[in-house]
């Protein structure tokens, strides 16, 4: 794990999701359908898939309370127009088409048990994953493919933006 996502879990890149800090429920859950093959992530199937068919599952439950527990990275506030536009759809969702997202994830992006937290990560990486539910190229989640199957890019990129900032 720490070669993709560095030994304090802050990942090496923008592809690459940060771990540090992020709920033992979800990584077990992400890391199961890794496993499983039912996380179909383009970007790291082929990577995932085969390193996670290794793994049992006490060692599942401790890789992921490894990395429940490191500190996690700090947000970093993006372009400002991209910022006002993400927190107002984080916090109030689009009327008629997607809820308040911090409902969900929390109102610092912090995350809930199965929902994961989006504070500190790299709004690139947030984006793809959006990109990803919104074409089911990602499909295990099939409330975020309701959520962003409505969403423009543009405001894709901002929700991305602000949330990763927290």
């Amino acid at each position: 794990c720490p070669r993709c996502h560095a030994p304090d879990g802050d990942g090496s890149s923008a592809r690459i999701p940060r771990l540090a800090r992020q709920h033992a429920a979800y990584l077990q859950v992400q890391l199961k359908a890794f496993r499983d093959q039912t996380r179909s992530d383009p970007s790291a199937q082929a990577y995932m898939w085969g390193m996670s068919s290794l793994l049992t599952p006490d060692t599942i439950k401790q890789l992921a309370s490894d990395y429940a527990s490191q500190k996690p990275a700090g947000g970093k506030p993006g372009d400002a127009a991209l910022m006002n536009a993400g927190k107002t759809i984080y916090e109030q969702g689009i009327a008629g088409k997607v809820f308040r997202m911090q409902t969900r994830h929390g109102s610092n992006a912090e995350g809930k048990e199965l929902y994961p937290r989006l504070a500190g990560e790299y709004p690139e990486y947030l984006l793809k994953q959006l990109l990803f539910f919104q074409s089911m190229a990602r499909a295990n989640a099939p409330v975020m493919h309701g959520v962003s199957d409505t969403m423009t890019f543009a405001q894709m990129q901002a929700v991305a933006t602000f949330a990763a900032s927290k």
